[in-house]
């Protein structure tokens, strides 16, 4: 192994800005039984079908459309 690299001529990676991030989040026991039946019914993983999901509406600019009374 060498002592020192030479970076000069590196380019960025094009691909880090499609990178998934781990975060913490909090979901209805009810939302997560719903996707953990669909990844059965697909054979996807619940998780990816969540992800999958919140790109969609994301990528759509989907707003929730929610009325109190």
């Amino acid at each position: 192994m060498r002592k020192e690299y030479d970076f000069s001529e590196s380019i960025k990676n094009p691909y880090i800005e499609k990178l998934k991030r781990q975060i913490t989040i909090r979901i209805d026991a009810e939302a997560i039984a719903y996707f953990k039946n669909l990844a059965n019914e697909t054979g996807i993983p619940y998780q990816k079908l969540i992800n999958l999901y919140l790109s969609d509406c994301a990528r759509s600019h989907r707003k929730l459309s929610m009325k109190w009374e």
